[in-house]
């Protein structure tokens, strides 16, 4: 029971941590994340995934243009990439004269699963050793740049980026939804106009988020949403991009 206690506390004091102290992370402390990464469950134990650590000063900063000029990017000690990876099944069965079929929707899915419980495991990994982590969801806005950059063949696709070093902040815990709102027992149970507000009532009544609103000029949060943050225009046009790559690296044939 102290054992899942110590295990829950871990989980429940995640915070997203974005500025980083100068502090290296030992070798042998990095390839005990990656290999906790390694041990998460994954589709026929394929392992259709690869995980790209950059660690060179020079070249965070270069990746950092592909993030929008994130600080997190060239201050964190490594800036890890995690990737849906075929290419290197695909060898492998053509190798054994076997014909592979996974350049298809069924496998992009699986591996953006797979890549994303491996990129869980590490985050909670490295929580564990008194690191600090943040997802970038640019990756996904500039995935073909990133590919290039990191010299991605045909089949292997970026999915997430983590940046990882020591803490130099202690920010609050993010807000999140009440667990009644966001957990269905037995079958979906769609929301009612008086649910939808009392759900997101805390979230939308946060000293943080009326602050928000009087910077963005809207009338609530949703606008911010909306308007600022993932308008229509940038959702189709990165769709788009994103949709041109996936099959150019061989997805969506």
């Amino acid at each position: 029971m102290q054992k899942f206690d110590e295990n829950l506390n871990l989980l429940m004091a995640h915070r997203s941590i974005r500025k980083y102290s100068d502090k290296p992370i030992d070798q042998a402390v990095l390839d005990s994340i990656l290999e906790a990464g390694m041990r998460g469950s994954n589709t026929g134990n394929m392992q259709i995934y690869s995980v790209l650590v950059t660690r060179d000063p020079q070249r965070k900063k270069e990746l950092a243009k592909f993030h929008f000029n994130q600080p997190m990017v060239e201050n964190a000690a490594a800036v890890i990439t995690v990737c849906i990876d075929i290419n290197r099944w695909n060898k492998w069965c053509l190798q054994r004269n076997a014909d592979p079929s996974y350049d298809n929707l069924l496998w992009l899915m699986t591996g953006t699963v797979d890549a994303t419980i491996v990129s869980q495991n590490i985050c909670v990994a490295a929580e564990a050793q008194g690191l600090g982590i943040c997802y970038l969801g640019t990756v996904l806005y500039n995935a073909p740049e990133i590919a290039e950059y990191l010299n991605l063949p045909r089949g292997v696709v970026p999915i997430t980026t983590i940046t990882m070093g020591y803490p130099a902040e202690e920010p609050e815990a993010s807000d999140r939804l009440p667990r009644d709102g966001v957990v269905h027992y037995e079958q979906y149970n769609d929301y009612t106009p008086a649910e939808i507000d009392r759900i997101f009532n805390e979230k939308e009544n946060l000293p943080l988020t009326k602050e928000l609103i009087l910077q963005n000029g809207t009338e609530n949060l949703a606008q911010i949403f909306t308007r600022k943050r993932y308008t229509k225009a940038d959702n189709i046009a990165i769709s788009e991009k994103l949709l041109n790559y996936l099959k150019d690296t061989g997805f969506l044939k």
